[in-house]
Formats: structure tokens, C-alpha cells, sequence
């Protein structure tokens, strides 16, 4: 299909949400000299424009929504909503959001309309799911897609009752009754929840979130409207429905719609997860299979209007609206309510009599186009639009200021209950976005500020009537004490307690707030954020006191979880060592905490670091002396393996070096605490038990083992068979078959069996098995990996068949190729097999 600007270079980035699309979208916007970017929902492209504004300034960023219009004379930006993109402006750049909302009934053929048109000079970008992608590459030629993967996973969880829900939940029904009445249990149960719907302001619904996000209240109870443009921090979605009434009929959602929902849990890098009340039950697997993995059939069609629109005549306009799509993926879009009130308006005799020139029908196409936020098409709609024609059309071509005054002064009351303000609130958005034509007032920005006002009142009143009646009555009156900046009673006990206005609502344990569930009922949610508040002059004096604290103040547990011994309490946990450049340098990292930051933080993070290092200095020093000693040729390159290794190495593994040490070599590296053996080099102090403790969990971090891997408990141990030879070698032991036995220890071993073989065959004696550590049973098998092989002594063979008396004589093994046995033949009996006289016994490592 054709588009203007057909050069420029047109991509859509498709995924699932919480993959980074619109981050991407208003970077690439920024980069260009001017650009355009549209949003499905108002509180998008408000939430956006703000954010941009931040980093180019308001003077560059422009904001145009049907309700809203900011539009500095030097804008190089816009911000919109879909319907609101002032497509004749030209710009480098630019993008929708949500594309595959081109399915959706009401707004489909906005959205399929900029797909096949909206273009920008330079590049244009669409934003959606990965469902659309075959339509898209069908629609538009040489189009560029990029997949991009969802951050987090998202993880089903099966019913839950609403009293077991995870705190920091959304509960999705999709009816404003069944939404108060679930707000109404979330209350009884819970102390509170913040209520989200549709029919709310951008305001109301913004300070509903709010009170969700600040933690005041851990629960939301929420239509689908959370499905698209809010961003919060949930962990888990639960579903108290999962069929919604379209516009047209009741149906079930589709898997989609579910995963867009879903998908709200878990931002970023955190993980989320859903699931269902037990009213709807468990769901479908393969339904749980598409949500989690993100697969779904792809959309065959979108709603499709042509935008080809014949003004010569009334009828001429229905007909064009009623045109068929050009393409097979394209479908007509029947009933859209701006074609509604245009069928409606048709059928008046004064409209008729008014649509006399193609102006006036193009106007009161305008007219048809004003929003009914009540969604009921009810007949006072079409009779405000009748008036407005009308007044429109008669000869000042303005709506008169005492008309307008009186239409608008009856909804600026700010009584009543929430179905009331709710209202208002629709009625006040439809004069709202009326007063955002300038051509049809005469005095726009007058009734753009009036409108604004009356819209932020109620709102607000609103947003006071839901916490009111969705929020326990104590925690609105901590609400209101909080937003005033009121002082709190609260204080930490000398044990850690966390008291908030005499009721316990948690522990502070370091820099760790952990909510008391004993304090549900008295409005905890309230209480526990009146606590996090007012526990900033607490954290400040603890930084202050871990910076100026000694060393004996803090401990390192046997997991590398670093400890403050806090004067009035137990030892509490502070941070955890981490991976750093190498093996002995580890990281920090500090437990979560939402309560330390800033140069707080800062003074904790080099205070624990310092102490790291000092602590590593008092137990592996000469490993760090070793690395730093004035050294040349092979002393320096021994040296450095010896210290990377942790202080030990088989003597094999360096033999070239060490025989290249000159005599002053041997002696600087022995200063250094160096021990050169027959059979392993090392560092005679780092094999101190705490030194090997230490080193093992330091290796373990380092290598990504959590919990860490155990340390040998003694100078020799048995062989643990999931622990590799190599990590035994890291800690300054040897495995010797069945034992592993520290470096030092088997030296001494090492020595007494040469003395005992320069003498020639000798017996393994007790003595020998008190140097290897071990029992007459494991000895034969150590000897055998120092390289000593055990044969029987035929003179001591007596008794009869398979009895034998005598001792094993144990000889240094001779280097020589080994033969393999000749494999004997079964039943046939070797009268000089070993296994029938056993005249030959030979131990293999």
C-alpha cells in the first residue's frame, strides 16, 4: 500500500510488555530535530510529556490531547493521544503506541489509520505486541521488526481467596459494582485498597495509584483500565473475572487481553505473577502456557474506516463512512460512535436544514466528534450536540458565554457520593474538550482554566470519597496527619520494635523495616508507612554510628553475610559479600532496603568496605604481602601463581619454576612465609583453620556457589565426591585417593615414606597412618597416590585357597609404560592368577 513519505524508514518494535518499547521509542524521538509520538490513554501521554519536559525543557515539548493542549511556539516535540496527532505537521520522527489496539471495537480504525498513514520524514515506529507481526509485514512493504523479550518472567500461581492474596496485588473485575463491592471485602479484610476504573479523571486515578505506591495501602482493586499506561509496583495480578461486556455482548477475554493485564506484574527486572480467585477457578493450561511464554495466534484483521470522507452532502458522508477496505486484512468498522451520533444527528430536521455547504457539514462532522465520557449514547448527548450545531451555525458562529456558563456552573459541586462525582466528572470532560477548539468560543483559554478547575475539584472530592469508604477510618486520618506534615508518635524500642501512635507495626532490624502481620486490623497499611516516614532520623544516627564503629563492631558469618554488632540489640545482618575483580577482592552488596540512601547509604558502603578489607588483611596478609613483595624471574612468577591459586600448588604444576630459583630466591620466599615441598608448594599461614574457612568462602562467591562450598573440618578429611580435586588444592589440602589431607601434613607424610623406603619394601605401619590421618583400611590407597605401589610378600602366603597371612611391602612405583592385562577366558581356571594364590598384589590410585 502507498503512504506518503514512503522513503523514510518504517520499523516496529513488537513484544510483550515490560520489555522497554516506549523507553526505546522516546529515546529515538529525542534524537531526531523534531518528532511526534502517540499514546492510547491521556494519562500516557501526560505521564510522558512530563517526563519529557525534564529533559528538554517546556519550552521543546509540546502536549495535545482532546482535553488538553500545550503547544509552546517553539515546540519540537508532541506528546498526544492517538486521536488527538496533528498529522499535517511535519516531523523527523514518529511513533504510536499500542498498535495492536487496531483490533479494539471502539478505537480500532483510529489505530489502523496512523498504521497505514501516520508516517514521519525520517522514521516512523510502531509499538505493540508480537501478535500483530504477520498483519503488519502484510499491510506495509519493507517494514523492519525487531522483537524485544520481556524483562522479568511471569509465573502463574493458581486461586487464592482474597485474604491470601500477596501484599502489593491487583484484583481485576471489569464492572463498576463488582469493583466496589470487591474494594469493600479488600477493606474489611485487608485495612484498605486503592480503586482504579476507567470512568475515573486522570487525576482521581493518579491519586488513587498514589495511595497504592506510597505504600499507604498494599491492595488495588482495578478494571482493565491498569492494563495499559500504569506503571506500578505490582508483584501479582489476580483476576475476580475473566469475561467482560464489550459494547456489544458479554464474552471471555481472550489470552491477550488476560497477558496484557497479567503482565502489569513484575517491572523491569522483577518478577511478577497471576492467577485467579477461587470464584473463577483455575485456569486453562494451555492458556497459562501462551501467557507465560508470550504466545499467541497471530491477528488475522483490524478494524479498518476510510479516511476519505465526501463532504458535498450529508448523505454523501454516511456513504463514505460505510466504504469498503481495500485490503483482506482490513475490516469495515461498523457502529464507531462519532458514525452513531452523525446517523443520529442525520435524522433531525434543523440539522438537515443547517448542513446547506460543505463548511457546515465538515462542522458538524467536528461536532459528532465530541467525546461522551458517560459511554451511553443516551439522547441528552445527541440533544447537547443539536445545540451546540445549532449555535455554531447561527450567525455569530460562537457558543454564547452565558449558555456555556450556565452548562458548566451546575456541575461545579463538589457534594454527593462517588456515582455522583463520577458523573460529573464525564459531563465536566466533555466541556473540557470542547473548550480546546478556540474557533467555537470567544474566549477559549478562559474556559480551558474554568473547565480544568472544576475537572481538579471534583477529582479530588472523588478521590476522598474512594479512600473514605475503601480505606480503614484510622488510616485516612493518618492520611490527612501525613499529608499535613504532622508530627507522628512514633520510636524503635531498644530490641528493634517499630511503634507507630502506641501499636506495634513491625521490627527495624539494621536498615531492614519488617512489617508486624500481628498489626492488621489497626490500619496497618497506614501505620507502616507513617513508620517508614518517620524512621529517617533512626537510619541517619545508625549510618553515623557504622561509620565512626571499630572493627570488633562487625562479624562475617560462615555465608559471607557481614554483621554490625548494634550496641542495644543483637547482632543484625548489613550486607553481603559479593563477587569482585578477583577471588580476594570481593564486592559489597547491601541487603535491600528501601530505608537507606543517599550519603547514608554512601557512609555504610565504605565503612563495610574498609572493614572487608581489614578483616581479609588480618587472615590472608601473606597472601597479599606475597603479591606485593619486590621479586624478579622465576621468584616473582612463582609468587604470583602461588597467591592466585590461595596460597598453594602442587609441586608438579611448577616444577620448571622452582628449579630455576636461585638460592637468594629460596631465601626471600621463605622470609615470605613460602614452604617449597617435595610434593606441594605453599603458604604455611593462610593453612590455619580460619584462613581456610575464609578462603573457601571466598572462593565460593567468587565462583557463583551459594550457599558457599564447605571447607575440609579438619587437617585431614574424607573426600567429599561432589567437592573437585581442584577446590580441595585452593584451600592448601591434597586428595590423596579416599583423603584429603592439608599441605603441610602431608609433607611430613611425604618424608617418613621416603625414609622408610630408602631403607627398601617397608610395611605401611600405624605410624603412618597417625601422619596421613587415616585408618590401616584408606592407607594402602594414600601411598599409592604419593606414587608407592603395595605388593604381597610371597614367602608370607600360606593356608589354603583365597587365606592369606602376611604384610603388604610398599616400593616407589617405577615410571614405565603400563600393559593391560590379558583378559582371561570365563570357566577356564590360571593356577598363576592372583586371584587364586594371590602372589601379586599391585594397589592402583
Amino acid at each position: 500500500m502507498e503512504h506518503r513519505y514512503s522513503a523514510s524508514r518504517v520499523v516496529a518494535v513488537l513484544g510483550p510488555t515490560n520489555t522497554g518499547k516506549t523507553h526505546l521509542a522516546i529515546d529515538r524521538m529525542l534524537g531526531h530535530a523534531s518528532g511526534m509520538i502517540g499514546f492510547p490513554l491521556r494519562l500516557l501521554a501526560r505521564e510522558n510529556y512530563d517526563r519529557i519536559c525534564k529533559l528538554k525543557g517546556a519550552g521543546a515539548v509540546a502536549l495535545v490531547t482532546g482535553e488538553e493542549r500545550i503547544m509552546p511556539p517553539g515546540a519540537r516535540w508532541f506528546v498526544c493521544t492517538v486521536e488527538a496527532m496533528p498529522l499535517d505537521r511535519r516531523v523527523e520522527f514518529l511513533a504510536v503506541d499500542e498498535i495492536q489496539l487496531c483490533t479494539d471495537w471502539e478505537r480500532g480504525h483510529v489505530f489502523t489509520d496512523r498504521l497505514l498513514n501516520a508516517r514521519g520524514l525520517s522514521e516512523t515506529m510502531f509499538l505493540g505486541a508480537e501478535t500483530m507481526k504477520p498483519l503488519i509485514q502484510r499491510l506495509i512493504r519493507d517494514i523492519e521488526i525487531i522483537t524485544r523479550p520481556r524483562f522479568s518472567s511471569l509465573t502463574y500461581t493458581g486461586p487464592k481467596k482474597l485474604s491470601r492474596l500477596p501484599r502489593r496485588s491487583a484484583i481485576v473485575a471489569f464492572s463498576a459494582t463488582d469493583v466496589y463491592a470487591l474494594a469493600e471485602q479488600v477493606r474489611r479484610t485487608r485495612g484498605g485498597c486503592a480503586v482504579v476504573l476507567g470512568a475515573l479523571s486522570p487525576r482521581a486515578r493518579n491519586a488513587q495509584v498514589e495511595l497504592y505506591q506510597t505504600g499507604e495501602v498494599d491492595y488495588m482493586v482495578a478494571t482493565d483500565a491498569i492494563g495499559m499506561g500504569l506503571n506500578m509496583d505490582l508483584d501479582h495480578v489476580a483476576f475476580a473475572r475473566i469475561s467482560k461486556f464489550d459494547g456489544q455482548s458479554p464474552r471471555r477475554l481472550t489470552a491477550p487481553e488476560i497477558a496484557q493485564i497479567a503482565g502489569r506484574a513484575g517491572r523491569y527486572m522483577r518478577d511478577g505473577s497471576f492467577g485467579t480467585l477461587p470464584e473463577v477457578g483455575a485456569l486453562d493450561t494451555d492458556l497459562i502456557e501462551a501467557i507465560e511464554t508470550h504466545r499467541f495466534d497471530p491477528i488475522e484483521a483490524i478494524h479498518w474506516r476510510s479516511t476519505k470522507l465526501d463532504f458535498r452532502t450529508l448523505d454523501g458522508l454516511l456513504r463514505s463512512l460505510d466504504a469498503p477496505p481495500p485490503h483482506s486484512a482490513l475490516k469495515r468498522k461498523r457502529e464507531a460512535e462519532d458514525h452513531l451520533t452523525l446517523q443520529a444527528m442525520a435524522k433531525l430536521p434543523d440539522v438537515r436544514d443547517a448542513t446547506t455547504t460543505s463548511p457546515r457539514l465538515k462542522l458538524l462532522w467536528d461536532v459528532c466528534q465530541i467525546p461522551d465520557f458517560r459511554k451511553s449514547m443516551a439522547e441528552a448527548h445527541v440533544r447537547l450536540l443539536q445545540q451546540i450545531y445549532g449555535h455554531l451555525t447561527a450567525r455569530s458562529g460562537k457558543l454564547p458565554d452565558s449558555w456555556v456558563q450556565a452548562q458548566i456552573a451546575r456541575l461545579d459541586r463538589s457534594d454527593g457520593e462517588i456515582d455522583q462525582l463520577s458523573t460529573r466528572i464525564a459531563y465536566i470532560r466533555t466541556w473540557t474538550y470542547i473548550s480546546h477548539r478556540p474557533e467555537w468560543l470567544q474566549n477559549a483559554g478562559e474556559w480551558q482554566e474554568m473547565t480544568r478547575g472544576i475537572e481538579d475539584r471534583l477529582s479530588d472530592a472523588l478521590h476522598e470519597k474512594l479512600t473514605q469508604r475503601f480505606v480503614d477510618r484510622r488510616g485516612a486520618f493518618l492520611i490527612k496527619r501525613l499529608d499535613g506534615n504532622e508530627t507522628l508518635l512514633a520510636g524503635v524500642t531498644a530490641d528493634g520494635g517499630v511503634v507507630v501512635e502506641g501499636h506495634p507495626v513491625g521490627r527495624l532490624d539494621g536498615f531492614i523495616f519488617s512489617p508486624d502481620e500481628d498489626a492488621v486490623g489497626l490500619a496497618a497499611k497506614q501505620l507502616l508507612t507513617a513508620a517508614r516516614r518517620s524512621l529517617s532520623l533512626e537510619i541517619t544516627r545508625r549510618a553515623a554510628l557504622i561509620a565512626t564503629a571499630g572493627d570488633e563492631d562487625f562479624g562475617l558469618t560462615a555465608d559471607g553475610t557481614i554483621l554490625w554488632h548494634y550496641p542495644v540489640a543483637k547482632p543484625v545482618p548489613l550486607a553481603r559479600l559479593a563477587p569482585g575483580p578477583r577471588w580476594g577482592q570481593p564486592g559489597i552488596d547491601l541487603l535491600p532496603s528501601d530505608l537507606l540512601e543517599g550519603e547514608a547509604r554512601s557512609r555504610v558502603v565504605d565503612r563495610l568496605t574498609r572493614w572487608v578489607r581489614a578483616h581479609l588483611s588480618d587472615r590472608l596478609g601473606p597472601i597479599q604481602a606475597l603479591r606485593e613483595a619486590e621479586l624478579t624471574g622465576a621468584a616473582r612468577g612463582l609468587a604470583f601463581e602461588l597467591a592466585e591459586a590461595g596460597g598453594s600448588l602442587a609441586r608438579a604444576a611448577v616444577t620448571i619454576a622452582v628449579e630455576k630459583l636461585t638460592k637468594a630466591d629460596r631465601s626471600v620466599l621463605g622470609k615470605l612465609g613460602v614452604r617449597l615441598g617435595t610434593e606441594t608448594i605453599y603458604l604455611d599461614a593462610v593453612l590455619k583453620p580460619q584462613a581456610i574457612a575464609l578462603k573457601a568462602l571466598l572462593h565460593s562467591i567468587a565462583n557463583g556457589h551459594r550457599p558457599p562450598l564447605p571447607a575440609p573440618a579438619g587437617p585431614a578429611v574424607a573426600r567429599d565426591p561432589q567437592c573437585q580435586n581442584d577446590w580441595y588444592e585452593r584451600l592448601g589440602f591434597v586428595v590423596l585417593g579416599p583423603r584429603v589431607v592439608r599441605a603441610d601434613l602431608v609433607e611430613r607424610l611425604a618424608q617418613a615414606v621416603r625414609e622408610k623406603a630408602a631403607q627398601g619394601p617397608f610395611v605401611a605401619d600405624a605410624s603412618l597412618a597417625r601422619l596421613a590421618h587415616c585408618n590401616a583400611d584408606d592407607l594402602p590407597a594414600v601411598l599409592a597416590a604419593l606414587g608407592y605401589r603395595g605388593r604381597l610378600d610371597p614367602a608370607t602366603v600360606a593356608g589354603e585357597a583365597g587365606e592369606t597371612s602376611g604384610d603388604l611391602r610398599f616400593t616407589r612405583r617405577r615410571r614405565r609404560p603400563q600393559r593391560a592385562p590379558a583378559r582371561p577366558t570365563p570357566g577356564v581356571s590360571y593356577p598363576d592368577s592372583p586371584f587364586a594364590k594371590l602372589r601379586e598384589m599391585v594397589l592402583i590410585p
